[in-house]
């Protein structure tokens, strides 16, 4: 019972950590590029201290998924510089759904009839957030703009999940170096456009410091442990949280406040990923 309850905290104590990415990454004056390419510094140096696994299983297959991981870190951060944390966590927390697409192509996976229509509910959803228009503000100066790149992080992010669900299911002990690899890449992809650091800040620093080892590397690390004992379906309900909270940060921390509309759509989308996992519990 104790062991549990340990596994269903860690969870929530992921999605805790998760959910604050958004309010921290407007907490910092560095660019975006800067943000996105030095948390991911910290975040792979930190996988590799503080996991076993993350340093062993290295090997060409966590190339694709790594890739594919460090669109989705950088794409998150230039989307949050853009627009509201609230848009950018429900716009790129559609991704199970997309998998319903990608799934047949990349692993095989066939879309059943019900998903189709959980897709349309998805897509209404993600559409509400480009016909409501917003009123640009210090934190979320091109909200349109933002909008399109947690969109495409969306998929980016769903070719990830494809990508380590591939290799869990065919190399386990390669699934753990996929996420360094991400980190590592993106740091890489940003440098060039990071450089060179002219004001940095004590406040910076943290935040950079707090993004890459919490909010990225611990996050990640409650999240797979609790993930050996805890079925899919409860834990995707508890990760939930994530996106539930992240806007409340925002509003407590910058008094951001998303647009009815583009609320609405992100109640849509969340209620379109509790469905699919409650459909394919069910089913499978």
């Amino acid at each position: 019972m104790a062991d549990a309850l340990a596994d269903r905290l860690l969870l929530l104590a992921a999605a805790l950590l998760f959910s604050t990415g958004g309010t921290a990454i407007k907490a910092t004056q560095l660019s975006a590029w800067q943000v996105a390419g030095f948390r991911s510094a910290a975040g792979a140096v930190a996988l590799l201290a503080m996991s076993r696994e993350a340093r062993r299983g290295w090997s060409r297959y966590v190339l694709a998924p790594g890739l594919a991981y460090a669109a989705t870190l950088v794409l998150f951060v230039l989307a949050n510089k853009l627009t509201t944390a609230a848009n950018a966590i429900f716009l790129q927390d559609a991704a199970p759904l997309y998998l319903v697409l990608l799934g047949p192509w990349l692993l095989g996976e066939r879309a059943r009839r019900g998903e189709l229509g959980l897709l349309g509910v998805v897509a209404v959803g993600i559409a509400l957030f480009f016909v409501a228009r917003e009123t640009p503000v210090a934190t979320a100066p091109d909200p349109l703009r933002g909008n399109v790149l947690a969109t495409i992080a969306g998929w980016t992010w769903a070719l990830t999940i494809a990508g380590l669900r591939w290799l869990g299911s065919r190399r386990p002990a390669s699934a753990a170096t996929a996420p360094v690899v991400g980190n590592a890449l993106a740091f890489v992809v940003c440098l060039p456009w990071a450089l060179p650091v002219r004001a940095v800040g004590v406040r910076d620093v943290a935040v950079i410091l707090y993004l890459g080892i919490f909010q990225i590397a611990a996050a990640y690390l409650c999240m797979t442990r609790a993930l050996k004992r805890v079925r899919a379906l409860e834990a995707s309900l508890l990760l939930m949280a994530e996106p539930a909270l992240s806007p409340i940060w925002a509003w407590l921390v910058h008094g951001e406040r998303p647009s009815g509309p583009a609320l609405a759509g992100g109640v849509l989308i969340l209620s379109g990923c509790v469905a699919y996992s409650l459909r394919r519990a069910g089913r499978d």
